[in-house]
């Protein structure tokens, strides 16, 4: 056989040359499908606003956008980061163009510590949104690089919550200065209407005492005397003037700082709002992130003390669990031996086939499932199907027993088979 001409000559090539070689990143920076799925949700709840998701989703059409939630919006969102169709697309093309500055500046990143530098910058910077959305897409990212910005943006959730509860203390005082300001403008208004009034009568009160003194001169009476007079109301006049400047200055000062505390009150309340909705966001990352980070399971001796059988509404026999992790739903197994039911789980289809969930809500008396770690896709399945099926279900707040107790209370007020 002959040799390639064209052939390289990795003799001549050194070692750190070849390694160098074979582990360049690739060229081309990933696509929003690309990436792993358990990253889509953070990369729509941060990257991108309500307002951009909703002109994405209006523009596929068949849906109506007044009637779907901010966070069903962000469901939407989801949904279309994993396909590689018109709305992946879309969604590519919205990440690139809001973010084109952060993708210019990291693309001379050539390699993952240069990325990870780039990104630690922008954190000092609190530039996020277009950083995160530049380092999961970058060829160079490495795993534990990805790994450890989504651990960061996670961190900021509760960043999130803290400066949240502190913009609802400066709403609440911006509230109590506003009331204070409007009181002391309507104030000072009622003093300029009440100086005003004067103003007028003592005008009246001047032209009649220039009537009466010109009377006077022409039947020979003291003119001093009506001099005096005049400008004793001139003096009068000057001085109430003076007055009524001093207090439409005041009141138009109070009235800027009422303008201001208004504005002020305004986008603290716009803050505050976009702040909730981005904790409501990143707090639907905690599944993930606490995959990866929880400790061992607990055995059922952590479970709530006592030998008695729990209490629960009247009427459940079985309960279907969908979602969950897996050292979590040892210990609901547990617990649901203690209160002599049933429970059935199905893992939101990471292994279960998602088929299976029509058969498992027809044999349950109520199905829950916990908001924080489920799919968006799994959590629509379980709805539609109680909702066909006439079977409660319910959305917990995170998992656990003790949010499971806390819904399974609220269903005093539904109807569950007998």
């Amino acid at each position: 056989m002959g040799q390639l001409k064209d052939a390289p000559a990795f003799s001549a090539v050194s070692d750190d040359e070849l390694a160098a070689m074979l582990n360049a990143p690739a060229k081309r920076r990933s696509r929003i499908w690309d990436l792993a799925p358990n990253l889509h949700c953070s990369i729509v709840g941060t990257c991108l606003s309500t307002r951009e998701l909703r002109q994405i989703v209006g523009k596929l059409g068949g849906r109506d956008l007044d009637a779907l939630s901010d966070h069903e919006i962000h469901g939407e969102g989801v949904r279309l980061a994993g396909r590689h169709d018109d709305g992946g697309k879309l969604l590519q093309k919205a990440l690139d163009k809001r973010h084109h500055a952060a993708l210019n500046r990291f693309a001379a990143a050539r390699s993952a510590d240069a990325v990870a530098a780039f990104w630690d910058e922008a954190k000092r910077a609190g530039e996020i949104p277009g950083a995160y959305w530049a380092l999961l897409s970058h060829p160079a990212a490495t795993d534990a690089l990805v790994k450890q910005a989504f651990a960061d943006v996670h961190m900021l959730s509760h960043l999130v919550g803290a400066a949240n509860r502190a913009d609802i203390r400066r709403l609440t005082a911006l509230e109590k200065e506003k009331a204070e300001l409007e009181r002391k403008l309507e104030k000072s208004q009622a003093h300029i209407q009440t100086a005003d009034a004067t103003i007028r009568q003592l005008d009246a009160a001047l032209a009649a005492a220039v009537a009466r003194n010109a009377d006077k001169l022409a039947t020979g009476k003291s003119a001093e005397t009506a001099d005096d007079e005049v400008a004793a109301l001139r003096r009068l006049v000057g001085e109430l003037d003076a007055r009524l400047r001093t207090e439409a200055a005041r009141a138009l000062r109070a009235e800027r700082r009422a303008e201001k505390a208004q504005r002020d009150l305004a986008a603290s309340e716009t803050a505050r709002q976009q702040a909730g909705a981005r904790a409501d966001t990143l707090a639907e990352e905690l599944a993930a992130i606490e995959a990866e980070l929880a400790p061992p399971e607990a055995s059922s001796a952590d479970l709530p003390a006592g030998d008695g059988r729990p209490s629960l509404p009247p009427g459940i026999e079985s309960l279907l669990y969908v979602g969950g992790r897996p050292a979590e739903i040892r210990r609901l197994r547990a617990f649901a031996d203690r209160a002599d039911i049933e429970l059935l789980h199905h893992d939101g289809g990471i292994e279960d086939r998602s088929g299976l969930l029509p058969g498992l809500v027809s044999r349950a008396d109520v199905a829950c499932f916990p908001v924080d770690c489920i799919s968006h896709d799994a959590a629509a399945a379980v709805k539609r199907l109680c909702r066909q099926a006439g079977k409660p279900f319910l959305p917990l707040r995170s998992v656990g027993i003790g949010s499971l107790l806390a819904g399974l209370g609220r269903l005093d007020a539904l109807a569950v088979r007998s």
